[in-house]
């Protein structure tokens, strides 16, 4: 199992990406801070609050397990995933299908409702129509 924790800045607020990938699945977490966090704050919201984060289905990923035997080289690629900032591209992507997902999922709620409003007027209109043709 493999986990990352990515904390950057998105206006106006700081998020932090928990990405965790095993045999070759991704899901991803999103966490909202308001402040910048410090170090101890990360790990103790981690270490409080890790049962409660929302993870997204996991993501199909392609392991490239690739051996760098020239130690420049791989000094260079540590280097330059240090200074990576924001979140991978794959986790771009869990992030906007769970995204979608609400979004659907939304929807048939929403449409739900409509009709059973609808229904509820039509009703009410009904039971007017009948009093009427009574007479008081």
């Amino acid at each position: 199992m493999k986990a990352t924790f990515t904390v950057f800045f998105e206006a106006p607020f700081w998020k932090g990406i928990y990405e965790r990938e095993e045999k070759n699945n991704l899901s991803v977490a999103i966490i909202i801070f308001g402040a910048e966090p410090k170090d101890i704050e990360i790990m103790q919201f981690i270490n409080t609050h890790f049962q409660s984060l929302r993870f997204t289905k996991s993501l199909q990923t392609q392991q490239k397990i690739k051996i760098i035997q020239n130690y420049k080289r791989l000094q260079r690629s540590i280097r330059k995933q240090t200074k990576q900032k924001g979140i991978s591209t794959k986790s771009q992507q869990a992030l906007q299908q769970q995204r979608e997902l609400l979004k659907t999922e939304n929807k048939k709620k929403y449409n739900i409702q409509k009709k059973l409003l609808q229904q509820q007027q039509f009703e009410a209109k009904q039971q007017k129509k009948k009093q009427k043709k009574k007479g008081h």
